[in-house]
């Protein structure tokens, strides 16, 4: 609770005159009933109209002062409400850019979006709607019950039978449907899930023509939710008749009671009518009181939802991190192994040892699965090597701050991604404050300006959501290219020419090796012209390094290295002679 109301602090003016507000409202709207008794007891009785008009001038006055006191309390709940909601995004934000991709592995994307939306939203309207009976009703119950105990004590012992009826309802209530508002929101999470991967392969699904087959995935899903949200508000919803029951059962109680002691004379009606007054009051507090109950019971749920990921402990922290930068780009790798998991069974790379000079070109091999994307991802310590050490210009990775580090490394991975907006805000990514000469020449050297020019509004052109009005292979040049800007030590291509004709390809790479000639280059890929130049070559199989050398040193000594050149090699050749011999197009279509 502590740590909620931490984001409280930058509201707390709006927090506080919303509770004035309140309870300065429920001072005037306990005073009604007993200037409503008078008037029956005094005015009626005695047929004093002019006592009768000032009395009803007075309750008049006090509604209106009631109503403005109203309204200003909804204005500051909602901004109280509204600015807990904001700072909370915040925080689950901030907190999210300090994930590790480990910490960012045990949430799916579509919990975060539900936690940073569904429940912080949920949170919103608890506290927006909830202040005002929280505050209120402690206060009129403690108040109409002690004015009630005045006018009558006798009568007001009924309220000692009602309250503890109402206490084990809610009870009851609340035990049922606080599991049920946490699988609720679990529930708000597979739709979101189901929604995500569809729209984001919306092309495979209709090539696929698989849409019949989503549109069932979802409705099994969205049909659970609804469920779960029909069996929760279920239980919720016999809040309202419960109470009601048990409040008119008080009343009809109040009114026999009553009804024999103004027969007797040990009442007046006029005390009677504001003992009623009175008690309808106790009862609405303690009905209000049970749909706090309620309410929070769901923001809690959500609460712990969002606690979840702002208590996630970060994997990668920078406590022994001291002020250098990266300068020359020299790599060590130092008998690393790496498993995703603590708890996981086996490493994804074991004993993993080889060293990479600066301004060196090396190529990373490997068959599908090998932990190639794994093993370059421990240099800007986007994971964390679980054994051995990863080291940079000599130094262990865990001396440099995050920030300089990644900043001195470049990483196309193997996802391309591009943002919502032109092309030149795209590349600016790798330099904010990028000229365009800068801009054109890497685009230049990533061979990107053959389609740039070619675009309707060159580099003011927009790119849609992921940059869907480009190709894949479009979409890699442009990633290099902000790579390029960085104008990085070390340069991580992670098989991000996959998409690029040979021919392009062989460019770009003599491209960069002309401008960029300081700069470490790794290069991960499937095909082995992409890396027969390189000064080095690793050869990864199993999670373990098979070999490393350069392309004739692999040939003579790693069969592993040779099966690969062979079978590009026959493949090459096959494709080679079936084009042979197909017999060329005649006129017609005729072959």
């Amino acid at each position: 609770m502590s740590e909620f109301l931490s984001y409280l602090r930058p509201y707390r003016r709006d927090t506080i005159l919303a509770i004035v507000f309140i309870e300065t409202e429920t001072f005037f709207e306990l005073i009604i009933p007993l200037v409503m008794a008078s008037i029956i007891d005094v005015g009626v009785a005695n047929a004093d109209r002019p006592y009768i008009l000032s009395r009803g001038i007075l309750m008049v006055v006090f509604a209106l002062i009631a109503l403005a006191l109203g309204h200003g309390y909804a204005v500051y709940s909602a901004r109280c409400g509204m600015g807990i909601g904001a700072e909370i995004r915040k925080a689950e934000f901030a907190k999210l850019q300090e994930f590790s991709f480990s910490n960012t592995d045990r949430f799916r994307t579509s919990s975060l979006v539900t936690r940073m939306t569904s429940d912080v939203t949920t949170i919103q309207n608890s506290i927006a709607t909830g202040i005002r009976p929280l505050f209120r009703s402690p206060m009129m119950l403690l108040t109409a019950m002690a004015a009630s105990f005045f006018i009558n004590a006798k009568l007001a012992f009924v309220f000692l039978v009602a309250a503890p009826v109402l206490g084990v309802i809610l009870f009851l209530i609340i035990c049922h449907v606080r599991p049920l508002y946490s699988v609720m929101q679990g529930a708000i999470d597979m739709v979101n899930r189901i929604i995500q991967e569809n729209l984001t392969a919306i092309r495979v699904v209709k090539s696929c023509v698989r849409g019949d087959y989503e549109i069932e995935k979802f409705e099994t899903v969205n049909t659970h939710l609804r469920d779960t949200a029909k069996q929760a508000f279920g239980f919720g919803a016999l809040n309202m008749p419960a109470m009601q029951v048990v409040m008119y059962t008080t009343i009809l109680s109040i009114l026999w009671l009553g009804g024999r002691m103004v027969s007797a004379g040990e009442l007046m009606v006029g005390e009677l009518t504001g003992f009623l007054s009175y008690v309808l009051q106790v009862l609405n507090s303690l009905m209000m009181l049970s749909n706090v109950f309620l309410t929070l019971t769901r923001g809690m749920a959500s609460w712990h939802r969002i606690r979840e990921v702002l208590d996630e402990k970060i994997d990668i922290r920078e406590d022994e991190a001291v002020d250098i930068r990266v300068t020359r780009g020299e790599i060590e790798f130092d008998h690393v192994s790496f498993k995703y998991r603590s708890d996981a069974k086996e490493h994804v790379l074991s004993d993993i040892s080889f060293h990479i000079r600066p301004g060196q070109t090396v190529g990373i091999i490997g068959q599908t699965g090998a932990a190639k994307s794994t093993l370059v991802q421990l240099i800007p310590r986007l994971y964390e090597a679980t054994e051995g050490t990863v080291r940079v210009d000599g130094r262990p990775v865990s001396h440099y701050p995050l920030r300089e580090l990644r900043d001195s490394i470049a990483m196309v991975l193997q996802k391309n991604t591009l943002f919502s907006g032109t092309v030149r805000e795209n590349l600016r990514w790798g330099k904010e404050d990028a000229s365009d000469e800068e801009i054109r020449e890497a685009c230049c050297i990533a061979c990107a300006d053959e389609f740039i020019d070619r675009l309707e509004q060159g580099l003011d052109t927009e790119l849609g959501q992921g940059g869907v009005n480009v190709s894949g292979g479009q979409k890699q040049r442009l990633c290099i290219a902000r790579a390029i800007l960085k104008s990085p030590r070390v340069l991580i291509l992670d098989d991000s020419t996959s998409a690029v004709d040979t021919a392009t390809e062989g460019k770009i790479r003599e491209r960069l090796a002309e401008s960029l000639p300081g700069t470490t280059k790794i290069i991960i890929a499937q095909r082995i012209s992409s890396v027969i130049h390189a000064d080095q070559i690793l050869i990864l199989d199993d999670g373990r390094l098979h070999a490393a050398g350069t392309h004739r040193e692999l040939l003579a000594s790693s069969p592993i290295y040779r099966e690969i050149c062979h079978s590009q090699a026959e493949t090459l050749t096959e494709a080679a002679t079936d084009l042979a011999a197909q017999p060329e197009t005649r006129k017609g279509g005729e072959r």
